[in-house]
């Protein structure tokens, strides 16, 4: 499995998403993943599945130090005390210390000083052993670097080829830290893409395949989502062909302004306005 060095920990570079998923599909889901070869597995406080993704773990044999494991703090408990709390409920619902624990997304209250503070000491006290973000901007992306005493080794935001983080990216690799991207398929809009479907054609592999490499040839960590055995196996088949620059720059073409999926961010807050990819 390829991994995306930070300047603090390699992640593996291909994901399995969970968000979603029912405690029992994302048991079974996990297992037969990390049997196929994943080694990253994403899940998070709000998706009430942590249970089912640490029996998972446990049920596909891997060895827990072969498993990056990553989860969130949902925006209710960003409170001192409150995060710390569900950061150790969090770890005894996994059955696991997480590799990776972040904020799942920035709020104005409780300041963010109070929170990035609450969030080192869970690291500290053992909670997880990497700190990161999820859905920040740029801006405070750089914010919340510079109040936190450990790295901040991701930011996980939407991204996929309807949506340019160019800015996002560039900023991340400026701190030493990742991008990792969900929805990445983009809820399944690239599989009637004609461009990516062409591409594919090329390459002998899917819309999905092509787009999940694409992911893999900018050092952007990826996290697809499914229920199913057979889509997971064919996600994962992206290591044995490579795109062209030109392939990878009509990718890139495909970003437009309304590309956005997942609108959810606090009005305190903005997006960066990226109109290219490139």
């Amino acid at each position: 499995m390829k991994t995306v060095k930070t300047d603090h920990v390699e992640i593996p570079a291909l994901g399995f998403g969970t968000y979603q998923l029912e405690p029992a599909d994302a048991r079974r889901m996990v297992a037969e993943a990390l049997r196929i070869g994943y080694r990253h597995v994403d899940t998070a406080f709000i998706y009430k599945n942590e249970e089912g993704v640490g029996q998972g773990i446990a049920d596909s044999g891997v060895a827990r130090d072969d498993v990056f494991l990553t989860t969130k703090i949902w925006v209710t408990n960003f409170r001192d005390g409150d995060l710390q709390r569900q950061a150790e409920e969090s770890a005894q619902r996994l059955g696991q210390v997480p590799d990776l624990l972040l904020l799942h997304w920035p709020k104005p209250e409780p300041a963010l000083e109070e929170t990035i503070k609450a969030l080192n000491d869970a690291r500290v006290r053992g909670f997880a052993k990497n700190i990161g973000l999820s859905n920040f901007p740029s801006a405070l992306f750089r914010e919340a670097a510079a109040l936190s005493e450990a790295p901040l080794v991701t930011n996980q935001v939407e991204y996929h080829p309807y949506l340019s983080q160019k800015t996002l990216i560039e900023t991340a690799r400026e701190l030493g830290s990742s991008i990792t991207a969900w929805s990445p398929l983009a809820q399944g809009k690239i599989v009637d893409d004609a461009v990516i479907a062409e591409i594919g054609k090329a390459h002998g592999k899917t819309p999905g395949q092509v787009t999940l490499r694409w992911f893999v040839q900018q050092d952007v960590i990826t996290i697809p989502k499914t229920a199913s055995e057979k889509r997971a196996a064919e996600n994962l088949d992206i290591f044995d062909f490579e795109l062209s620059a030109d392939d990878m720059a009509r990718i890139h073409a495909l970003a437009h302004p309304g590309g956005r999926i997942g609108d959810w961010i606090d009005p305190a807050f903005e997006w960066d306005q990226d109109t290219s990819q490139q």
